[in-house]
Parts: structure tokens; C-alpha cells; sequence
């Protein structure tokens, strides 16, 4: 069964309502034994990193997501809740994948980054298996909507596409079975429902 986190985030039943069009099996719960035992987890997000890795915390949920094997997908904070630590209130996270999440420059740009944007592909696909399973379909150049403040650099060897905004950041990440999209799927349209079809149809972890 797939386990859509429950933590107090945002955009939980918006992710909800794009899996229910899909007609995917899903739960929302915050229980850390019915996140261990999930066949895949999304994680969505929506608010600060500190908020939220409180909530993760106070509900036991920091070690069973750092322990797990199965495909994951972080959602905008989702994804930036997966690195070392962020700018924003100067907040530990998972630490999952190397790296701090940083604030955009709100003298070069409009902060926050709203609205759609076209994401493509690294130009060195992390050294896993399946690095663009969940592009399957999707062209370089494709709009996605998103909403943030703070941004992934996209020089780490786990970026799988960037985005421009001043200068390009991590629009997608992977490292193992731990991926990871800065923009909203669940608010995307049609590449969005493709791209969540696509993490669907994953069957194993990547390694």
C-alpha cells in the first residue's frame, strides 16, 4: 500500500486527490509502523523546514524514513527535507543526500519562485538504475507549477533535472530509492499525473 505522510504539511490532500484520479491505492498516515511497512511512500509539503521536521520528529517518523528501502518521493519541501540541512531557520534535516538547501537571492528574483517553469533533464543522470523512470514521457522543456523560497543547488551528482530562476537549481533528485521534485505534480496537469503514474509503476528501488 502506498502511505502519503501525514505530518501537518500543506498540500496532503491535493497529493490525494491526483493519486484517487489515478485510481492508485493509497493512505494518508502519520504512524511511523504503517510508514515502515508501505510499498512506497510520497511525502508532500508545504511551509518551513523547521515546522516541519519538528512534526516528523514529534511523531517518530525521522528514523523510520531514514531507514527506508522502498521507492520514496519527496514533494517541494518534501525534497529539500532530504538534504543535510537548510538555510531556513537554519534547520537539520533527514539527511538522506549530501548538501543545504539555500534561499534564492531576492535581489536577482522575485522570492518566492511562483508559478510554472520548464524543467530538464542533468546533463549526467545520477549513476543509478532507472535515474529517468519518473521522465518517462515527459520532454525536457516541460512546465511544472512551483512554489518556494529556498532551492537545492543542482551541482550535486544526485540532480536529475534542473530548473532556471537566476541561475539553475535541482528541480529532481535521486539517490537510491529516495527521490525527490521541487515542483508540484498534484497541480501540474497532465505531465504532473504522468510523472506520479511513473513513481506508481516503479516496482523496486533504485540501487
Amino acid at each position: 500500500m502506498i502511505v502519503v505522510v501525514d505530518y501537518k504539511a500543506g498540500n496532503l490532500y491535493n497529493v490525494g486527490n491526483a493519486l484517487a484520479y489515478l485510481g492508485v491505492d493509497f493512505v494518508f498516515s502519520g504512524d511511523p509502523e504503517r510508514v515502515a511497512r508501505a510499498s512506497k511512500v510520497i511525502l508532500p509539503g508545504v511551509g518551513s523546514a523547521q515546522a516541519a521536521m519538528d512534526s516528523l520528529r514529534e511523531q517518530g517518523l525521522i528514523p523510520v524514513i531514514q531507514g527506508l528501502q522502498v521507492p520514496f518521493l519527496g514533494i517541494c519541501l518534501g525534497l529539500q527535507l532530504l538534504f543535510d540541512g537548510s538555510d531556513e531557520e537554519d534547520t537539520p534535516c533527514l539527511g538522506v543526500m549530501d548538501g543545504r538547501v539555500r534561499s534564492f537571492d531576492d535581489s536577482r528574483v522575485k522570492v518566492p519562485h511562483i508559478g510554472w517553469n520548464q524543467i530538464r533533464r542533468s546533463r549526467s543522470l545520477p549513476p543509478a538504475a532507472r535515474a529517468g523512470a519518473l521522465l518517462d514521457g515527459i520532454p525536457d522543456g516541460t512546465y511544472f507549477y512551483f512554489v518556494h523560497s529556498y532551492y537545492a543547488p543542482s551541482g550535486s551528482a544526485e540532480t536529475v533535472a534542473v530548473t532556471d530562476y537566476a541561475s539553475s537549481f535541482a528541480a529532481m533528485v535521486l539517490r537510491k530509492n529516495f527521490w525527490g521534485v521541487q515542483f508540484h505534480p498534484e497541480r501540474s496537469g497532465e505531465p504532473g499525473l504522468r510523472l506520479l503514474k511513473n513513481f506508481v509503476g516503479v516496482d523496486e528501488p533504485c540501487s
